[in-house]
């Protein structure tokens, strides 16, 4: 077999050159095309014809078709290359002006008559387009992360809420077991050592003793009663079975049946003054719950007052509402008990002697707000404490 000939290889050049799928451009050392394959007529819109002779720049956008020859200057006076040898990323300008990113790079071929110089150009568009879709597909997986993390930590912060409510119902349930084991086992103990002794008095004469344990297990009954019926007020507020009937109710009777009924809680000596403003006759709200409101908080005034010590009861008129006062003269409650004073199971670190639930001031405060009211006091530690409910004089129709 013959060796290839210098006419050969030519052809063989040829063919690379023209059916190379990038593109191709020679041109001279004043920046003149003087070939160009298809591939790069195509990459620019023209045909081959129309790129020989014209200045390469011709291709470029508007900032290096600008610079160009003052690129190729400075590179043939200083040889210092910046994209001759190197290649780079560069905008390139079809014919009908559209502009586009494409990879060029160029190599120098010095010849005997001058300076070759060789770009092959490659389109960068799909690339951009891929890149810019990554980068996309980034941002929204990024921002999916962001989505996703947010609601885990939502989810976290819930978590630790529930754990916390958790915590809290374990620890209300432990203090509702001391609690009701102390206020139902004293009670009973009352009531089985009386009943015991009440056997031992069989005489005619030993009837005062007889009586005195009596009273003892009736007040030990009604103690129970109490504590049931916190217990039921509680046990309705939870599942919501309390039903409001708002109608309007005269002030000063119902603050009348509500002293007369609570007298039994009073101690030895205690009394319990009404003092009712001549302007308040009437206010529209539900008599049953309001009047529990105001038992329980005679009641509490006499619980912790001494015996002999008065109570108030207030009810006076302001703007829109009407303001019902219970005031004592008791044993006040402590500055740093004051904020859970209203709190499910609390009791105040000075009463501790007293007997109790802690419930009753929670219930009170569900039934003012079931009223749409509001309740409020002050206190002054050994010098007494008033409770304050406020309540709306209109029809409350929300």
């Amino acid at each position: 077999m013959a060796p290839p000939t210098e006419q050969d290889d030519g052809r063989r050049l040829k063919a690379l050159f023209e059916m190379a799928t990038d593109g191709i451009i020679t041109m001279n050392g004043r920046g003149v095309i003087e070939n160009a394959n298809k591939a790069a007529a195509d990459l620019f819109g023209y045909t081959v014809a129309e790129m020989l002779g014209q200045k390469v720049n011709m291709l470029m956008g508007d900032h290096d078709r600008v610079h160009h020859d003052a690129y190729l200057q400075r590179y043939q006076r200083t040889r210092e290359p910046h994209i001759i040898g190197i290649g780079r990323e560069v905008i390139g300008r079809c014919k009908s002006g559209r502009e586009f990113p494409l990879r060029l790079a160029v190599s120098e071929v010095k010849l005997d008559n001058g300076v070759l110089y060789t770009g092959i150009l490659h389109d960068l568009t799909e690339y951009h387009k891929a890149q810019d879709r990554v980068n996309e597909l980034n941002r929204e997986l990024e921002n999916k992360v962001q989505d996703r993390t947010a609601a885990l930590r939502a989810r976290e912060v819930e978590l630790k809420r529930a754990l916390g409510r958790e915590r809290e119902l374990n620890e209300l349930k432990s203090r509702f077991l001391s609690m009701a084991s102390h206020e139902f086992k004293t009670p009973l103990s009352t009531v089985l050592s009386s009943a015991e002794i009440i056997e031992l008095y069989q005489e005619a004469e030993q009837q005062p003793k007889r009586l005195r344990h009596l009273d003892r297990i009736k007040s030990a009954v009604s103690q129970l009663t109490e504590v049931l019926d916190d217990f039921l007020s509680l046990s309705q507020l939870d599942q919501g079975e309390v039903t409001v009937n708002e109608h309007s109710i005269d002030v000063r009777a119902l603050l009348a049946t509500s002293i007369e009924t609570s007298e039994g809680q009073l101690r030895p000596g205690q009394r319990v003054e009404m003092v009712v403003e001549e302007t308040v006759r009437t206010v529209y709200t539900d008599a049953k719950l309001l009047r529990h409101v105001l038992m329980n908080l005679i009641s509490n005034a006499a619980k912790y007052s001494p015996e002999g010590a008065p109570i108030v009861v207030r009810a006076e008129a302001a703007r829109d509402r009407i303001l019902i006062s219970v005031e004592d003269r008791g044993i006040g409650i402590p500055e740093a008990d004051r904020p859970h004073l209203f709190d499910r199971f609390f009791r105040a670190g000075n009463v501790e002697n007293i007997k109790g639930t802690g419930l009753g001031l929670n219930i009170v405060r569900h039934y003012v707000e079931l009223l749409s009211g509001s309740i409020d006091f002050r206190s002054e530690l050994g010098r007494g404490t008033t409770f304050t409910v406020s309540l709306s004089n209109q029809p409350n129709h929300g």
